[in-house]
């Protein structure tokens, strides 16, 4: 066997950790194949006889990828946002694939991915290997260019953000996930009839973003009005807490486009607001819902 090919059987045998640990850097199977991609070339152009560690060398390498990645991303995402607004009440399909990225994100935990995807590209780096892939500080510190103990503050700093899910099921939040989940399988199963069950006749929805976007009303009033609007939209949408309140996520992929946030009364939703604007967006507290 030739120098290429051993050096391609080693790096294939990498490749499942590689592809795991880039998939949960990035929330995203497209950005992570492009990035393994990008680690094979950094080998096969490398002099590597010296390596010891193959599989850390190439950790490294990935891990270095995936946070010029996210740090470019980070740039970028405001007008993603924008273009974004009114994903909430429209149809996904042609959106969420390939269905394989759809399965990986169950897999992983999508609820987690969007609570990532909240954190700072070296925050989320130091995190993912640290708590994840239980790579030591010193080896993270170089990667996102601080001292071990900086790195170890930023995985303590995610850690917190992660662990907020940490809640106790009360009956009022217990009741509101009742009343969104209910809201959101009437949504996408287009059942008008379900929809006006759980909307206050006088609800409002409103989506300042969205009236920007699409030169539509920022706020719809009533019950039938909303419930149309509603009408097999919510695809995506998933229920997590929202600043200590059951909301909804649109993130596919774990890649967070929108939140909703709901006041019930009475066991009736009386308003929802979609909010998509980067800099509301960062003022959120969102965490994990249990199972």
């Amino acid at each position: 066997m030739d120098e290429h090919n051993q050096q391609l059987e080693r790096f294939e045998a990498e490749r499942p950790q590689l592809q795991a640990m880039a998939y949960r850097m990035l929330g995203s199977l497209s950005e992570a194949d492009d990035a393994i991609q990008e680690a094979w070339l950094h080998l096969s152009r490398s002099d590597i006889s010296s390596v010891k560690n193959l599989g850390g060398w190439l950790t490294t390498v990935v891990a270095r990828i995936c946070l010029d990645m996210l740090r470019a991303r980070e740039s970028r995402r405001e007008v993603s946002l924008e273009a974004s607004a009114s994903e909430m009440t429209i149809h996904a399909e042609g959106r969420i694939n390939p269905e394989q990225e759809a399965l990986l994100a169950d897999s992983v935990g999508l609820a987690l991915l969007v609570v990532l995807d909240m954190l700072s590209p070296a925050e989320r780096l130091a995190f993912v290997l640290h708590d994840i892939f239980a790579v030591p500080f010193d080896e993270i510190a170089p990667i996102v260019e601080r001292t071990p103990a900086a790195a170890r503050q930023l995985a303590s700093r995610a850690r917190r953000r992660v662990r907020a899910g940490a809640w106790e099921a009360s009956a009022d939040l217990r009741s509101q996930r009742e009343v969104v989940e209910a809201f959101l399988s009437a949504s996408r199963a287009g059942n008008f009839d379900a929809l006006i069950s759980v909307l206050d006749p006088n609800v409002v929805f409103r989506d300042n973003q969205r009236a920007v976007a699409a030169s539509a009303p920022s706020e719809v009033r009533g019950a039938q009005a909303i419930a149309k609007q509603f009408m097999g939209g919510a695809q995506v949408a998933r229920p997590v807490l929202v600043n200590g309140s059951v909301g909804i996520v649109v993130a596919p992929h774990g890649r967070l486009l929108l939140v909703g946030t709901f006041v019930i009364r009475h066991g009736k939703i009386a308003e929802i607001e979609a909010i998509s604007d980067l800099a509301r967006l960062r003022q959120l507290d969102l965490a994990l819902l249990p199972d």
